[in-house]
């Protein structure tokens, strides 16, 4: 037996096998080939503003705005260590050097070319809250941390009289776009002060009037010999202040063997001098020691809140990576005085508490697109304060500018996919129980995100909504930047008029809930009967005509009508009945054996594309649910077979096979969804319906213990208890719910988080008389 303590700082456990030591399982090493630019940054906290890690091309920035770019495992040099790392979101970088002054950060395969360095893969250490390395070239030793919003270095210094930390602010990082402005300048009291300002491809496309602004303030164990400054390579000597593309200020140090020096850089949104609060607030009494322990200890609290066991050690590798990406994929932008960036460029405050402290957060992010399927749903299962401040951060948003902006990068509109999908994330949050924010003002905003199309601004709301709500489907000659995405977004809008809908009816709001319902079965008008797809459609409302199921971006975005013809989560028996129940079963069990083949994405390709020509992608976000929708169609033995063969083949513990090859790790969407299957829990309408469910799938672990908030839900926790005949029982044999028979696939949010024990009997062979005769299937909007 062992002892657990201080699981949120609130439960006491015992009988765990890890000896509460979660943090060892999570690897952000897995998937770090061919990564997002946001999600190798292991010195941080869980949603911090300051998120550390090395970058090895960072400055050769991307084309799109969103392709893999900052660090990749592949690459044997590194060229500085950022802070700033969101989507649409990066700059300041620092790098500690020795010897010759090179300003410039070099060609990835050049390290003299620059300031890069050279390092070995065996003297590289990450894990939640802390990163070291050794510069090969330089000999030194480079420690990282962090709070929520400052970063911590240290460096400890080979002997040299040319010891050097250089602060590059002028140089493009990752997704952040060209640098349009920047300025540097060390001061009197020994502390680095500036700004970047950048002009990201999100914010050029859907927020043309705004940029992106960081600013920052370090500070220094001790005073450097001198100084200088620099843009591009035109260095000058003894400067102290520069401003400009490409600038950049170093600081010279003579270093005794093994010298430490160590910064302090706090970060804001929204001025230097909030910067420098920021840096006070947090590092108060506090050194880099202290600072690494607090922050292991929060991610250990965090991943901690969901227990689980009784499995391989390469299954908690992949259940707390994955967990870890939950809380990693977006970051804070508020400061310790409720200081935010408004969509306006004025700056906001977040009301405070009787501490003086901001009564919720702000978050920089990309859409919601699919994050219903994964991330939401472990936010309102294990960590609802978060996913409340997520609604009320929206919620300011939506005060401040008249829409919800799904996609926020310091204030800019940046909607990576433009469904816009918040209705479906604040209606799940009321759902599920969390209702500590304006429902009436909530709704205003849900209701003209669905149907508002009046001088709407580029980067909010939902482009081609006017075209759905007056013909019940968006016709295929609707083109959106050269794209035609008709038959997904028809499809989507419906998904989303559902979930509106159901929060209308809660509100006795009749005439918006039969509206919406209406809304929400426009999907029949997409189905073609004659070959049992869906199936764009003209303005006449003819099937377009140079059509195939396996087309990709013919209609549907980053997917065909095979992944597509499925996304009908809010009213699977409405689809059911419209292609027939043995048509249903046999096509659905028909994609995953053919997808089997390609490992369930695009096979070993390495592309955050690859696999959407497929039957089924699991690399995306459009066929998360579709596995898990035998529950609804009297063969959920399917669905506990298909979801466990997807846990242990597209899922991998390598920096190569982490989320298929190289697929795109969105924001933790993959990782989030993991966690879910392998617990055996998941929601197919997203948290959409007025009583949320969660069907059940495989668990992979013997004991899971879900400890709940106490803010916002009854009891202490929720068990699930599995028995199996065999090491590898995939099926459920039987089950009971607190010790009562259980004969559905699925159970209720509010039965689960009434706390209890849900006790599965696993067994090697499928039991297809369970839940028989009487099958009851999770609720579907046809069924109402």
């Amino acid at each position: 037996m062992c002892q657990l303590t201080l699981i949120i700082s609130l439960f006491v456990l015992s009988g765990c096998n890890n000896s509460g030591n979660f943090i060892k399982y999570a690897d952000p090493f897995i998937g770090s080939i061919h990564c997002r630019w946001f999600f190798f940054t292991p010195a941080s906290v869980p949603m911090g503003m300051a998120k550390l890690g090395p970058h090895t091309d960072a400055h050769y920035g991307n084309q799109g705005g969103w392709e893999p770019v900052g660090y990749d495992f592949r690459h044997a040099s590194i060229e500085g260590f950022g802070h700033f790392h969101e989507f649409q979101i990066g700059g300041l970088v620092i790098m500690p050097t020795v010897g010759e002054l090179l300003t410039v950060p070099g060609d990835l395969k050049d390290t003299i070319s620059g300031y890069r360095s050279g390092f070995k893969k065996e003297t590289e250490k990450a894990e939640p809250g802390y990163y070291s390395v050794e510069l090969e070239d330089y000999k030194i030793l480079v420690e990282l941390t962090a709070t929520e919003r400052v970063g911590f270095h240290r460096y400890t210094f080979p002997a040299s009289k040319q010891s050097r930390i250089l602060f590059d602010v002028g140089n493009r990082q990752g997704e952040s776009g060209p640098v349009i402005d920047a300025s540097v300048r060390y001061t009197d009291q020994n502390e680095i002060e500036g700004y970047i300002v950048t002009y990201p491809v999100y914010v050029e496309n859907y927020h043309p009037e705004c940029d992106v602004k960081m600013y920052f303030v370090a500070k220094l164990n001790r005073n450097p010999d001198n100084t200088g400054v620099f843009v591009g390579d035109s260095i000058i000597e003894n400067g102290n202040s520069i401003r400009g593309k490409g600038a950049g200020l170093y600081l010279t140090f003579g270093t005794y063997e093994n010298e430490i020096i160590e910064i302090m850089v706090g970060l804001s949104y929204t001025s230097i001098e909030n910067a420098r609060k920021n840096l006070i607030a947090e590092t108060e009494d506090r050194s880099f020691n202290m600072a690494r322990s607090e922050a292991q200890k929060k991610w250990n609290e965090m991943l901690g809140i969901i227990e689980v066991k009784g499995s391989t050690d390469e299954n908690l590798v992949k259940f707390y990576t994955g967990l870890y990406h939950v809380l990693l994929g977006r970051g804070i932008s508020n400061d310790v005085d409720g200081s935010y960036p408004k969509c306006s460029g004025e700056i906001g405050k977040i009301p405070l508490d009787k501490n003086g402290k901001p009564q919720y957060s702000h978050f920089n992010s990309d859409a919601t697109w699919g994050a219903f399927w994964n991330l939401e749903q472990v936010w309102a299962l294990a960590y609802p304060e978060i996913l409340s401040d997520y609604v009320k951060c929206h919620l300011d948003y939506y005060n401040d500018c008249g829409w919800l902006p799904d996609g926020i990068a310091q204030g800019c509109y940046v909607p990576g996919v433009p469904s816009n999908f918040l209705s479906v994330a604040i209606a799940s949050a009321w759902n599920h129980g969390i209702r500590d924010f304006d429902i009436e003002k909530a709704f205003e905003a849900i209701k003209k995100n669905e149907t508002g199309w009046q001088e709407r601004p580029v980067g909010v709301g939902k482009y081609d909504v006017k075209d759905f709500i007056e013909n019940g489907y968006i016709p295929n000659d609707v083109i959106w930047r050269g794209w035609k995405f008709s038959g997904s977004h028809t499809l989507e809008y419906c998904f989303s008029s559902y979930a509106a809908s159901e929060l209308a009816i809660q509100l006795d709001k009749e005439e918006d809930y039969q509206h919406f319902r209406r809304l929400a079965e426009g999907y029949k008008n997409l189905f073609d009967h004659s070959i049992m797809f869906m199936r764009p459609k003209e303005r006449d409302s003819s099937f377009v005509v140079d059509f195939t199921p396996e087309m990709v971006w013919n209609g549907f975005q980053e997917g065909n009508s095979w992944q597509y013809s499925w996304y009908v989560p809010h009213d699977v028996s409405g689809l059911i009945s419209i292609m027939g129940s043995d048509n249903f079963n046999n096509k659905l069990d028909s994609i995953f054996s053919e997808s089997e083949k390609l490992e369930f994405g695009g096979g070993k390709k390495i592309h955050s594309f690859s696999g959407l020509e497929a039957v089924y992608n699991h690399g995306n976000q459009p066929s998360l649910h579709i596995s898990f929708l035998f529950n609804y169609s009297g063969k959920p033995w399917l669905t506990q077979k298909w979801t466990r063969k997807i846990c242990d083949s597209f899922y991998g513990i390598t920096p190569l096979h982490g989320y298929g090859y190289g697929q795109d790790e969105d924001q933790g969407q993959l990782g989030a969804w993991f966690v879910l299957a392998s617990m055996g829990l998941f929601d197919v309408q997203g948290g959409a319906n007025r009583s949320p469910t969660y069907q059940l799938g495989s668990p992979v672990f013997d004991e899971i213990v879900i400890h709940l908030d106490s803010k916002y839900y009854q009891r202490g926790k929720f068990k699930i208890k599995v028995n199996r005949t065999s090491e590898n029982s995939t099926y459920i044999d039987h089950a009971l719910l607190n010790g009562k028979e259980l004969n559905k696939p699925w159970i209720y949010h509010d039965e689960l988080i009434r706390g209890g024990i849900l006790e599965l009997l696993m067994s090697d062979a499928p039991n297809k008389n369970w839940c028989q005769p009487d099958y009851i299937r999770p609720p579907s909007m046809s069924d109402e």
